[in-house]
């Protein structure tokens, strides 16, 4: 896959068939409409890319806004890599371009700049200044610029077995149930698991003073999305290693031990060594519980022999 950093000016490659959106997550819902896309290319001899952004959109319009997001541009772009597209084409936002209408976009960026013979566009995805227009728009746009615009349908997938009842996948779904703590159904959403990835830094070692020694972890990232606080069973693949190792991750404030700053702490299951300043990478498998506050440091050495007991458990399955 080659990665196009679109700027004004004159056409820099052809994408024949493309897409266009944020692709957060770049979730089942999103591979969905990419495999059908590149499908179709294939099928015809052509080209194909994905046309996304360098930010969020609203990171422009509000200055202030923080987003959560699920893949941050250097994540997204890896799963991307993963689709069999041609091209990223990445688009760097701005305040001229969230005021294009949608005819001015489809002109200036699709038909002049990368020469886009077919369009393929998401079921509910709307672009253009205040997305007053819609596809009936879009089809009639493309009609006058030389561009076949195409509506891929829903899809839907079964959330759960527990859970038989269909539902609409998006990045805004796969958010809440991260907020609330439920990976699986976010792993199902997302057709893998969730994870974070971080440097290594020192802490407090109070993990360390029970027996249980932990990896304090400062995100790569200040946009990634973080669950619920709680503990959780995950996989653990430490830089530079060839394995996934099991591991109990607590994300949370440590109460027992006083009023806190939220900490990213994973404790690695029969590993010995150092890890500082080393790069982990953190999948979400199954949260086993809440963030308590224990009365003593006894009860929370015995919660904590549970946690590696349940998460032993866990991977026997």
């Amino acid at each position: 896959m080659k990665t196009i950093y679109l700027n004004e000016g004159r056409a820099v490659e052809t994408v024949d068939v493309a897409t266009i959106g944020f692709f957060d997550g770049v979730h089942c819902g999103h591979r969905y409409l990419i495999d059908r896309m590149t499908a179709d290319a294939r099928n015809r001899g052509l080209s194909v890319g994905v046309i996304t952004f360098d930010r969020h959109p609203r990171q422009v319009l509000c200055p202030d806004y923080q987003p959560q997001l699920l893949t941050p541009f250097e994540e997204k772009r890896n799963h991307l890599s993963e689709t069999g597209i041609d091209y990223c084409v990445v688009l760097p936002f701005s305040r001229e371009m969230a005021a294009f209408s949608a005819r001015t976009f489809m002109r200036r960026v699709l038909a002049e700049q990368l020469r886009v013979k077919r369009l393929y566009i998401g079921y509910d995805h709307r672009f253009g200044h205040n997305r007053t227009e819609g596809f009936a728009d879009y089809v009639r746009y493309g009609e006058e610029l030389g561009i076949d615009v195409i509506q891929s349908d829903e899809f839907t997938t079964k959330e759960q077995e527990r859970d038989p009842a269909i539902v609409s996948v998006s990045s805004s779904r796969i958010r809440t149930s991260l907020l609330e703590g439920d990976v699986e159904t976010a792993r199902c959403l997302l057709g893998y698991a969730y994870s974070l990835s971080g440097t290594v830094v020192e802490g407090v070692q109070e993990g360390r003073k029970l027996g249980f020694p932990t990896a304090n972890i400062m995100l790569s990232s200040k946009e990634k999305l973080i669950p619920l606080s709680g503990v959780y069973a995950v996989r653990v693949h430490i830089e530079g290693g060839k394995t996934e190792r099991p591991g109990m991750m607590n994300i949370g404030t440590r109460p027992t031990f006083g009023e806190n700053k939220q900490t990213l702490e994973v404790h690695i299951l029969d590993y010995s060594g150092d890890l500082y300043g080393k790069t982990l990478s953190v999948t979400f498998l199954h949260r086993l519980r809440d963030e308590h506050h224990f009365v003593s440091v006894d009860e929370l050495r015995r919660q904590l022999e549970n946690d590696k007991r349940d998460v032993r458990v866990y991977f026997q399955k």
